[in-house]
């Protein structure tokens, strides 16, 4: 809408007596929106670079059966004989505390099942010593976790 500012009354003589001048009240959103979608670009390139786990050759067996629903993995890494870390998903986990952090997640579920992720070159005596921690914990249930061997 335009702005109606008078004029000072020296230059008024002869001539109009208002000069109409218009002023621009829009903001401009074009910078914004660019930066705004270098950013969203930016955002999904590095995203993926993030997401970082633990990096496990799981063993391989014949026959596997798909999950359904969302479990409680619990991680047993190569480097378990070195530091007697194991992760429960995606936590480290000392495996003297593992029966009471055990306790804590299993207090509001139902079903006391957990599933063991061994790295395939872990030894059988230290897959079973983190299976006797759980069941310390009152697990009932520890499901072995293994990739499916392709057709041979």
């Amino acid at each position: 809408m335009p702005k109606v500012m008078p004029i000072p009354e020296v230059a008024s003589r002869g001539r109009r007596g208002r000069r109409v001048s218009t002023t621009l009240s829009e903001i401009n959103v074009i910078p914004l929106v660019d930066v705004m979608l270098v950013l969203l670009i930016i955002f999904m390139v590095a995203a993926p670079m993030l997401q970082r786990g633990v990096e496990v050759n799981l063993p391989v067996a014949r026959q596997t059966q798909k999950m359904s629903e969302e479990r409680l993995y619990v991680t047993v890494p190569l480097s378990y004989r070195k530091d007697r870390r194991v992760y429960l998903d995606d936590d480290a986990v000392s495996v003297d505390f593992l029966a009471e952090r055990i306790r804590q997640v299993m207090v509001s579920k139902q079903q006391r099942e957990v599933f063991l992720r061994p790295d395939g070159a872990v030894q059988m005596q230290d897959v079973l010593d983190v299976m006797d921690r759980l069941k310390e914990g009152g697990i009932e249930r520890v499901g072995i976790v293994a990739l499916q061997r392709g057709p041979s």
